[in-house]
């Protein structure tokens, strides 16, 4: 399967497991799709994630995490911001606030991936990837 937008996919996929309520889901690997699993896990929004090496592109297991045993996703909403067709780009002053800063902002940088947090406190700027709640 041919995706024109592989971070688009992996939000995607995350959010249909969630609303499906899965324990696990699984996503093509990549390097960036690492980094954010990565993001997602040190800011809480997921309990694990390990690589799964098959021979070809390998795959990324997730492993969701919810409130109240399975009621409430940890996740409330994600959004892709920086799209292939309308990229975003911000400063290290504007970069975004996401709820008034509870939600997270993923920023590519020339550092990597980091969160709007990290990147404000290097004075960072780049691409604004997405949005997560």
């Amino acid at each position: 399967m041919v995706v024109n937008d592989p971070i688009a996919d992996m939000l995607t996929r995350i959010r249909n497991a969630q609303i499906a309520k899965h324990d696990t889901v699984t996503i093509p690997a990549s390097n960036a799709k690492k980094a954010i699993a990565k993001i997602l896990l040190d800011e809480g929004y997921i309990k694990a994630f390990d690589k799964i090496d098959d021979g070809v592109q390998g795959q990324i297991k997730l492993t969701l995490k919810y409130v109240n045993g399975k009621q409430q996703p940890v996740i409330a909403g994600l959004r892709r911001i920086s799209k292939p067709g309308l990229r975003v780009y911000a400063s290290s002053e504007d970069l975004p606030k996401v709820l008034g800063g509870l939600g997270i902002a993923i920023i590519s940088t020339s550092k990597g991936l980091m969160t709007d947090r990290k990147a404000r406190q290097d004075k960072l700027g780049g691409e604004v990837l997405a949005y997560i709640w």
